[in-house]
C-alpha cells in the first residue's frame, strides 16, 4: 500500500483521521470508545501533544492536534498500536484493526484550525447520529468535555476558541454551542468553511501557504512511496508556485494568459521555463496558459528553437 506523506516540525497542526479495517465498527461499544479515549489521553501526556478537538464515531475518528515537538509519527504509532493491542486482547482476536495508515492533513494556522474543529464537533450531526440541539449530548467528543470544564492540560481549546471571539467561561461555551447549532443549519457557511475538503488531500490552508510548503518540502515528491493523490497535489502546488513566479517575471497575469494568442512569444518562453524548472506536464501548462492542445506546446517550442538558431 502506498505510504501517505508525512511532514513533521515543531508546533505543527494536523487533522488526523483513520477508519476501522473494512470500515468495521472498531468503536462500536462503550468499552471500545473508552479504551481509545484512554489511549489518546496517554499519548497526549507521553508525547506532549495538545489536542484541540476530537470525535470518536463507530468506525472512525478525527483529531485536531498540535505537536510541540516533531513527533506525530512516533505518537500515532504508539496510539494505534496500543489501542489495537488492548482491543484484540479484550476480544481475543488478532489482525489489523485499522484500514491502513492514518491520514494526517497539515493545518496552516488558527483560522484553518477553527474550521477543522467545527467540522469535528459537527461530525455526529452530519452523520445523522444526533440532532443539532443535542450536539453536547454526544459522549465521544471533546465538546461535552469542554462544556463540563476541568479539562486536562493537554485538551486545549484556547487557540481556536479565542479566534472565534469566545472565552472559556460558561457564557463563552454557551455561545460556541449556539454558533455550532447555527452552523449545522447553514450549508452555505459549511461550504464557505470548505467542510467537503477538510478530510482530503495533504494540507488545509490558503493557496499561498500550500505553495510555500510544497516548495519547502518538494524533495518529498521524489519519494517513491507517497500516496498517489497526495503526491499529485504536492506536485501541482509546486507547478502553481512556478507559474506565479514566471508570470511575475514576464509581468503578465492569468487574465493576460487567457486573452492573448496561444503561441505568443512570452507564453512559449514561459512554457519552456515551467517544463525546465518545475517539471509541469504539457497538459497542465496548456490549460493554465491557454495554449490549446498539449501537443501544440511541443510544436511551439520546436519552432522557437529553430528561430533562435
Amino acid at each position: 500500500m502506498a505510504r501517505k506523506l508525512r511532514i513533521e516540525y515543531e508546533g505543527a497542526l494536523y487533522h488526523v483521521i483513520n477508519r476501522g479495517n473494512y470500515r468495521g465498527d472498531v468503536f462500536g461499544s462503550v468499552g471500545a470508545a473508552e479504551a481509545f479515549t484512554a489511549a489518546l489521553a496517554e499519548t497526549c501526556e507521553q508525547f506532549g501533544w495538545r489536542l484541540h478537538a476530537y470525535v470518536i464515531m463507530r468506525n472512525h475518528y478525527h483529531l485536531a492536534l498540535e505537536t510541540p515537538q516533531p513527533n506525530l509519527v512516533s505518537g500515532m504509532h504508539w496510539l494505534q498500536s496500543t489501542y489495537s493491542t488492548r482491543f484484540n486482547r479484550f476480544r481475543s482476536e488478532n489482525g489489523h484493526l485499522f484500514q491502513g495508515r492514518y491520514q494526517s492533513l497539515l493545518v496552516e494556522d488558527r483560522a484553518a484550525l477553527v474550521r477543522v474543529v467545527n467540522y469535528i464537533h459537527l461530525n455526529p450531526v452530519r452523520a445523522g447520529i444526533v440532532s443539532a440541539e443535542n450536539i453536547p449530548g454526544f459522549r465521544w467528543s471533546s465538546l461535552p468535555r469542554f462544556l463540563r470544564g476541568g479539562c486536562p492540560v493537554w485538551l486545549s481549546p484556547e487557540q481556536w476558541l479565542e479566534h472565534l471571539g469566545f472565552d472559556e467561561s460558561p457564557a463563552g461555551w454557551q455561545a460556541y454551542g449556539n454558533y455550532l447549532r447555527k452552523l449545522s443549519a447553514n450549508p452555505a457557511e459549511q461550504d464557505r468553511q470548505e467542510f467537503k475538503n477538510l478530510s482530503h488531500g495533504w494540507a488545509i490552508g490558503t493557496q499561498g501557504w500550500r505553495q510555500a510548503m510544497a516548495k519547502e518540502y518538494a524533495h518529498r515528491a521524489l519519494s517513491p512511496g507517497i500516496e498517489r493523490a497526495q503526491l499529485h497535489e504536492l506536485r501541482e502546488a509546486r507547478w502553481t508556485a512556478g507559474l506565479a513566479l514566471v508570470l511575475q517575471d514576464f509581468r503578465k497575469t492569468a487574465h493576460d494568459a487567457k486573452q492573448e494568442p496561444k503561441a505568443v512569444d512570452w507564453k512559449v518562453a514561459a512554457a519552456r521555463r515551467l517544463r525546465k524548472e518545475s517539471g509541469a506536464p504539457y497538459a497542465w501548462i496548456a490549460e493554465e496558459l491557454h495554449m490549446g492542445m498539449p501537443s501544440s506546446i511541443r510544436v511551439y517550442l520546436s519552432r522557437q528553437l529553430k528561430i533562435n538558431k
